[in-house]
């Protein structure tokens, strides 16, 4: 099979994701000149937090950034999904992308790491029925323009997320009927009481909650089952004691947001505490690739902006401005404490039944796994997180289920074209160059 074209450019630096942190590296970068590339999987750039259709209006607190972005000279490759980086020869990052049928190839001397955060969903019975979906999963597909007038909606989970989610989903004509949050009603308060160090977010926070006002805020719940004939028609609700089975069209469930880190491995920058390792200049223990936003550990878009600049100035060469650092650390505190406050229970392990499906892509049940093996063991005995999603659904569940921490990672970290693959090893058709990508 002959090899595919492959289109290749270079840059003096390559961005890969393009939400709040890598907006803001990237922008501050290119205004002095130096050749940057923005490399995202969305139509526009935005990231989660700020997404929006192409042509529509995106959210007010994002119009200054984009701005900003696009007079900055960056080169912005949309709908660009990063499937492989190699550390080649001469001091360069090679990064293979998916964009259309054609693999681009950006060549670049540094690299900023801006991939962001996943969700983390944590199996019941029930959980793949049509209907069921993660709480950033229904955000998504609000924002991509899902109509959900009058459908009866429970969102169950973990975390802050819920908040912004049920308001829109109010907003957007839904009967929010439950919001149930598993965290305990102590360590939610004691984590709302500390807010008082951020003011804005604790007026946020109670702005939403007045958006779903007439659904009641439950915590200590969370879900034991859903079910229904086809797709989801009710879900059943504990919190420990005694047990609720709510009627619902769709059920927005998960358990906050786990560290992207899969790049960052891959050429070889180590992780702790599922988060990539940086140091204050948001370094990573690769000298020349940087991490920043929710890939260093989930903080919300305020930190990934700061931890953006922190990075842009580094690469500059210029002094990090003191009140930034300080701006950073006081975020990453609250993080810190949110991550305490909203960390998962250990009743969550408990609604597991042995069958219950958790990996969907390759339906595995629970009770096909043994809890002395590895991940690596599950995947030559079952081929758990050896589907299409390649582990990024179920391998945040099987770590939190059985302690089996992020196995090794491989080409290709993204579903990816066989040219794609092939063109990893052939020569490149096009010599790279400077010009030509579109913005």
């Amino acid at each position: 099979m002959s090899a595919p074209r492959v289109d290749a450019i270079s840059v003096d630096v390559a961005v890969v994701g393009g939400g709040p942190a890598g907006i803001a590296a990237a922008a501050l970068v290119a205004e002095t000149g130096r050749r940057v590339a923005v490399l995202d999987e969305s139509v526009e750039p935005g990231g989660q937090i700020w997404r929006h259709r192409r042509g529509a209006r995106p959210p007010a607190a994002a119009k200054r950034w984009l701005r900003r972005l696009e007079r900055s000279g960056a080169t912005v490759l949309r709908e660009s999904s990063v499937v492989d980086i190699r550390d080649a020869q001469g001091g360069r990052f090679a990064l293979t992308a998916e964009r259309g049928i054609c693999p681009l190839q950006v060549n670049a001397t540094t690299l900023v790491l801006a991939t962001g955060a996943r969700e983390r969903f944590l199996p019941f019975p029930g959980w793949t029925l049509p209907g069921v979906v993660g709480v950033g999963g229904a955000q998504a597909l609000l924002k991509a323009g899902l109509d959900v007038s009058g459908r009866r909606v429970v969102v169950a989970g973990s975390g802050p997320l819920l908040f912004p989610v049920a308001a829109a989903l109010a907003a957007a004509g839904a009967r929010v009927l439950r919001v149930a949050e598993q965290a305990s009603p102590r360590a939610v308060r004691a984590f709302a009481s500390s807010l008082w160090r951020h003011p804005t977010s604790l007026v946020q926070a109670a702005r939403y909650r007045l958006a779903f006002a007439k659904a009641p805020y439950a915590m200590g719940e969370w879900v034991i089952a859903a079910r229904g004939d086809g797709r989801v028609e009710e879900v059943t609700i504990t919190d420990g004691r005694t047990e609720r089975t709510i009627a619902c069209d769709l059920l927005a469930a998960a358990c906050g947001l786990v560290p992207n880190t899969r790049l960052a491995r891959l050429i070889g920058c180590a992780t702790a505490r599922g988060a990539v390792v940086v140091d204050e200049h948001q370094r990573t223990t690769h000298p020349r690739a940087y991490s920043v936003g929710e890939s260093t550990g989930v903080g919300g878009v305020d930190l990934a902006l700061v931890e953006g600049q922190v990075a842009a100035s580094h690469i500059l060469g210029r002094r990090v401005n003191s009140s930034l650092l300080r701006q950073r650390d006081s975020l990453r505190a609250m993080a810190s404490a949110m991550d305490r406050a909203f960390a998962p229970r250990d009743e969550l392990r408990q609604v597991v039944t042995p069958d219950t499906i958790v990996c969907r892509c390759e339906d595995v049940p629970s009770g096909a796994l043994r809890a002395g093996w590895t991940m690596r063991q599950a995947k030559l005995y079952t081929r758990a997180g050896m589907g299409p999603c390649q582990g990024r659904v179920c391998g945040a569940a099987l770590e939190f289920l059985h302690g089996w921490p992020a196995d090794s990672v491989r080409l290709p970290v993204e579903p990816a074209l066989l040219s794609s693959i092939l063109a990893e090893s052939a020569e490149l058709a096009v010599p790279p160059r400077t010009q030509g990508a579109s913005r």
